[in-house]
């Protein structure tokens, strides 16, 4: 850590060793934070876990994706803390704690990008770099106030960045306010192909239904803010099938790729697993080809529902979470119980390699509620364009 005070206590204790940075770009001035999944040179990489860090070495290269951060002038302050094996939504590490979402302090940051969270709501950086495979920006977006973007799968480089599930994983990040948030978006995703000149508003209505009366009061004035930007959304539904079949194909997916990745490394070296984290991993274990096989079909089904849905100017406005981020004093039980109701509304992105940004439009009982955009693949530029003119 390159600052001199933690309060949120968000950043892995590494030695501070300075990175170099251009003198002059489009992120001059800014200040940035790395989830400590990603590759800096003079530091290891954790992954959230003791013994991957014992075996991590002193890296001597640099991710492709926080070079051109480097390179575009941003300020590196140090690597956050993840959760384990980047396979939680809580952000509780039971190794190196529970970093402190800077919203609302009595609150989980949720994970697993929680440290890049902690570290942008604190105000101890301007942005900071997550990654999400099921939720783990978009969760913490919506828990500490944020702006934050799962991006279209492979737009973004992963290269030199631990896995967990690769065809779900996407680099994201996290900023405070719009502009800051747009800056990063032009270094890193550019412009987009195809921009959408006039978005037609989709309202998710069955993932508003997954509300209780309480959010989905908390989210109208947020939503009727987007529409009086864009124009009225025409209700829309997004599942296909069920949620329930939508969430256990997810988990399916990802569960065995998340075993394909971590699988060998448990299997050796036994290493001690927090809660949540040891149960998912023994759960994964277990996936059969049988399941996989099921899953990836209707992970295609569903890919050209999505895409049929929204075609090339279809933007679906959709609560980002459940409801605001579950106490910190809340049981496991109660956490996995949120957990699983988020990954209904979570999964629809991550099975259709789509865009989805989270914008900190509400609140409720004081602490943050997100609203989110979804769009066509590669339409994750015009996402931002929406969300800078909602927060000009």
């Amino acid at each position: 850590m390159l600052l001199h005070d933690d309060p949120a206590h968000a950043f892995m204790p590494y030695p501070a060793v300075p990175v170099a940075h251009a003198g002059s770009g489009a992120l001059a001035g800014l200040t940035f934070a790395v989830k400590d999944l990603f590759d800096v040179a003079g530091y290891p990489t954790s992954g959230g876990n003791p013994l991957l860090l014992a075996l991590s070495g002193i890296k001597t290269a640099t991710a492709p994706t926080v070079q051109r951060l480097l390179d575009a002038g941003a300020r590196f302050v140090g690597k956050v803390i993840t959760d384990e094996l980047a396979f939680s939504m809580n952000g509780k590490n039971a190794h190196f704690g529970a970093p402190r979402n800077g919203a609302a302090p009595e609150r989980i940051a949720g994970g697993s990008s929680c440290g890049s969270a902690a570290a942008v709501s604190s105000r101890l950086c301007d942005f900071a770099l997550g990654t999400d495979t099921g939720g783990s920006v978009r969760a913490p977006a919506n828990h500490c106030g944020l702006y934050g973007i799962r991006p279209t799968h492979g737009r973004i480089a992963l290269t030199r960045c631990l896995d967990l599930s690769p065809s779900f994983d996407t680099c994201g990040w996290f900023a405070r306010d719009a502009q800051t948030f747009a800056r990063v978006a032009d270094v890193l995703l550019g412009a987009d192909a195809a921009p959408i000149a006039a978005p037609r508003l989709l309202r998710a209505a069955d993932v508003w239904a997954l509300l209780g009366a309480e959010a989905q009061a908390a989210l109208a004035p947020a939503l009727g803010r987007i529409e009086a930007a864009f124009g009225p959304a025409q209700p829309a539904q997004v599942a296909l099938d069920s949620f329930d079949t939508m969430y256990w194909s997810f988990r399916q997916l990802q569960g065995r790729e998340a075993w394909n990745t971590d699988g060998s490394f448990i299997t050796r070296y036994a290493p001690p697993l927090g809660p949540g984290v040891a149960e998912r991993f023994a759960w994964s274990r277990n996936v059969s080809d049988a399941q996989v096989a099921a899953a990836t079909a209707f992970r295609q089904r569903f890919r050209a529902h999505l895409a049929a849905l929204l075609g090339t100017d279809g933007v679906l406005v959709l609560p980002t979470m459940p409801d605001i981020a579950p106490l910190s004093s809340s049981s496991e039980a109660e956490l996995e119980d949120y957990r699983n109701i988020a990954i209904q509304m979570l999964c629809s992105a991550g099975l259709a390699g789509l865009p989805q940004v989270s914008l900190p439009l509400a609140t409720r009982l004081g602490a943050p509620l997100g609203l989110s955009l979804l769009g066509p693949a590669g339409s994750d530029r015009s996402l931002i364009a929406m969300a800078e003119q909602l927060g000009a």
